[in-house]
């Protein structure tokens, strides 16, 4: 039996980094595309920036699974073939958003995976349907909202702060790269 769980954990490891590999080239393109299109960040500059903070993004953040394992599913039912399942999924579901242009979080498709592999190996009841909820439906449902207000703040207060200037100095900027 330990000869089985080491297979499955390096399965598990080894869709792991593909997950991650997914991630990094669905999520570079939405991140940098702004950047780019401006010409404040030159295509090299962009991807290597992306790069540089993917990696140490993946270093410093354990949110996302710190999410996954407290409070959207019980943690006894989460196996080693439970975990490669919802990599699996999500690593499919960032492929497929990839494909067709649809612009999607991996972070939900990772949360999305498990859910529905723990669905799959343990029923619903293994499911915690109020922590998906207050941890994933409403702050995704909420998000936009709280963006939108935001960056309409944000854009009042410019246009208050540079409405005395000229329009050569409102326009001028730096380029980097």
């Amino acid at each position: 039996m330990g000869v089985r769980n080491d297979v499955i954990l390096v399965l598990v490891v080894i869709t792991a980094l593909s997950f991650d590999f997914t991630n990094g080239f669905h999520d570079t393109g939405n991140a940098m595309a702004t950047s780019i299109a401006t010409g404040a960040l030159s295509p090299r500059a962009a991807v290597a920036l992306s790069g540089l903070l993917n990696l140490v993004g993946a270093f410093l953040s354990l949110a996302v699974a710190a999410t996954i394992a407290s409070g959207l599913v019980n943690t006894a039912d989460v196996t080693l073939t439970v975990v490669a399942a919802g990599l699996a999924g999500g690593i499919i579901w960032n492929l497929i958003t990839w494909l067709f242009g649809i612009p999607s979080s991996s972070s939900h498709a990772l949360i999305g995976g498990v859910i529905g592999a723990t669905l799959a190996a343990a029923g619903g009841s293994a499911v915690k349907w109020h922590g998906l909820t207050s941890k994933v439906i409403i702050p995704a449902a909420l998000s936009p909202v709280i963006a939108a207000l935001v960056a309409a703040t944000g854009t009042w207060l410019l246009y208050r702060i540079s409405r005395n200037m000229t329009t050569a100095a409102r326009s001028h900027g730096f380029r980097i790269g």
